[in-house]
């Protein structure tokens, strides 16, 4: 580790040592790599106008670790995503970077086998992981004093920043995690390995070592800022049965919480539509990866500049779609701009996801001017000033297609006909008012 860390700040000293010995040389010295053209005249620009994004530090991070990297929109089954040897961690892994998360937050995932453990680390970023597979007990530390909690298939926890900590399989049979991280946000800032793995700082304020730091906590409070539901816990033991407030801002019948983690800044919910209902299509950029948890379905995902009916109007090549089941993922918005993007569970059982944004992405959490008035444009229809398209506003050709998939499911459609029907000027619509105002 610590020699990946050097050969890390090498490449940067190296480049900047070998700027600091071109310096003083005249342009035209200097080799075709680093030869600088002046521009001539006045109708020529400086520098090359095309050229390819550099690696950033989490990016060698990545090559250096010598195992695979998945890239796309999404993924259907990460059950299926191959495996080779992490001498990081001690075990097998892959690491996943869905368009539109580069740089924003990490995601891999780590297999643990029968009986094993993963080594023992700690790092300047935050962690969170969801058991895809197996069970198995985690043990936490700052101070010699450690916890330790139990996990199985389902279990959602989050690692308390820069804490020991070490992962244990207590079943013969492999477990398997998915990690979410803010890895990519520390290194490009930081660009020094050594520091991030090897800081003796102790974040009191994140973990206080207190008795009950991993126990479940029920009780539901009012997200600060945009006045959702959410829980104040560090470990969901099973987010398939995890009870859900009704919410009703993506469908009717919709359902949605917010687990709070060890008071990290990385963002998440847990969310469930209906059987047999879709959620409405809406926009914003990039971050948010949604994450099957229970069911099977489908998300299209389309640049907000193909309008609204994109099926209708020809531009169905330029829409994507990816199919996923437990525990599939999808980037909901996977290059740059706003994306629509929907998703629809089909079958039987109702879809539960979990949408994984990282920090300081989601909508709420974003930069800006403090105190300064936002809307949750999301939960709102684009013909009252938000990003939703309303039902009875999006593509036909969307409620026709989950329709007849729905009959191929032996299952039905519970998109009743008074979703679609357009209002008059002045009528009342269904999930327009928002209960905290």
């Amino acid at each position: 580790m610590y020699q990946a860390a050097e050969r890390m700040s090498q490449r940067f000293r190296s480049s900047v040592s070998e700027l600091d010995r071109n310096k003083d040389l005249d342009m035209h010295d200097l080799t075709s790599q680093d030869h600088w053209h002046e521009p001539t005249g006045l109708t020529s620009k400086a520098g090359l106008g095309t050229f390819k994004k550099p690696p950033m530090p989490y990016d060698v991070f990545m090559d250096e670790q010598d195992i695979p990297i998945v890239r796309g929109v999404g993924v259907s089954r990460v059950q299926d995503l191959p495996l080779k040897p992490w001498k990081r961690v001690g075990e097998k892994g892959t690491f996943i970077q869905l368009w539109g998360t580069e740089g924003l937050w990490g995601m891999h995932v780590v297999e643990v086998p029968g009986g094993g453990a993963l080594n023992v680390e700690r790092h300047l970023y935050e962690e969170q992981y969801l058991v895809v597979e197996g069970r198995g007990s985690a043990e936490v530390w700052t101070d010699g004093k450690v916890h330790m909690f139990e996990w199985q298939k389902g279990s959602l926890f989050a690692i308390p920043l820069n804490a020991y900590h070490r992962i244990v399989n207590a079943s013969s049979s492999p477990a398997l995690l998915l990690g979410g991280t803010s890895a990519p946000n520390v290194m490009n800032l930081l660009g020094n390995e050594s520091f991030v793995f090897n800081n003796d700082f102790v974040f009191k304020d994140r973990f206080d070592g207190r008795e009950d730091y991993f126990k479940p906590a029920d009780e539901i409070a009012s997200d600060p800022v945009r006045g959702l539901a959410m829980r104040r816990t560090n470990l969901v033991p099973d987010v398939l049965r995890y009870d859900l407030p009704l919410d009703n801002r993506r469908s009717p019948g919709y359902r949605r919480i917010e687990p709070h983690m060890a008071s990290n800044r990385f963002y998440m919910w847990i969310g469930e539509h209906e059987t047999g209902r879709y959620a409405k299509a809406h926009k914003h950029g990039s971050a948010a990866v949604l994450i099957c948890l229970k069911g099977k379905g489908y998300t299209y995902t389309w640049p907000s500049e193909l309008g609204t009916h994109p099926f209708s109007e020809g531009k169905a090549d330029q829409v994507y779609r990816v199919d996923y089941e437990p525990v599939g993922m999808v980037s909901a918005a996977p290059m740059s701009g706003d994306w629509f993007h929907q998703h629809f569970g089909i079958g039987r059982q109702p879809l539960r996801m979990s949408a994984w944004f990282g920090p300081n992405n989601a909508r709420g959490r974003r930069p800006g001017r403090p105190g300064e008035k936002e809307k949750d444009l999301g939960a709102i229809d684009i013909r009252d000033g938000g990003n939703a398209i309303p039902y009875d506003e999006e593509d036909p050709l969307i409620r026709k297609e989950f329709e007849e998939t729905q009959r191929r499911e032996g299952a039905v459609s519970r998109m009743e006909d008074w979703l679609y029907v357009t209002p008059k000027e002045g009528e009342a619509r269904p999930m327009t008012e928002f209960v905290g105002m």
